[in-house]
């Protein structure tokens, strides 16, 4: 962690290691596999891999699913933190995320929007609309929400415990 006189930054270091030389190298497009490990220190590794449609081992993480992943894992982090200075009691938390990728004529391509379904479970009856709305100063404090230059949507639900 670095201070200076204006922030605070944090640095994060991974390493990926590509594990996919199936002899030739990258020679041709369909002579290598996309397997790869990330690594960071103390952490299990990661299996990634390409998606099944650009010749990818369904069986490992790809980066799609990553960056989805990091979308709805920064938003539920900022959620609990704004539902706990709200005096909001989460007690249940579960998030069913999508994502569209558009490819480009060109081989590239980008996300063009996301959508968390966060289902929120909340102690109190009293705080249940309160909850809802809390979710739109978690996409403000996300960090990954910020990074990113696509919309991400939110269609919350909130159930109040039994």
């Amino acid at each position: 962690m670095v201070r200076t006189a204006s922030l605070v930054e944090h640095h994060y270091d991974v390493t990926v290691t590509w594990t996919g030389n199936l002899g030739e190298g990258t020679t041709g497009y369909r002579k290598y596999s996309r397997n790869h490990e990330v690594e960071a220190p103390g952490l299990p590794k990661l299996f990634g891999s390409a998606d099944r449609t650009f010749h990818g081992d369904e069986g490992r993480w790809n980066p799609e699913q990553l960056l989805l992943t990091a979308l709805t894992q920064c938003h539920m982090l900022s959620y609990f933190h704004v539902a706990s200075a709200a005096g909001v009691v989460v007690t249940g938390y579960t998030d069913h995320a999508s994502g569209t990728l558009k490819l480009n004529r060109d081989g590239s391509g980008e996300f063009v929007h996301a959508t968390l379904h966060p289902q929120v479970v909340v102690a109190s009856r009293d705080h249940a609309e309160l909850a809802k709305t809390l979710h739109r100063d978690a996409a403000g404090a996300c960090f990954i929400r910020r990074s990113v230059n696509f919309p991400v949507h939110h269609e919350p639900g909130i159930v109040v415990a039994a």
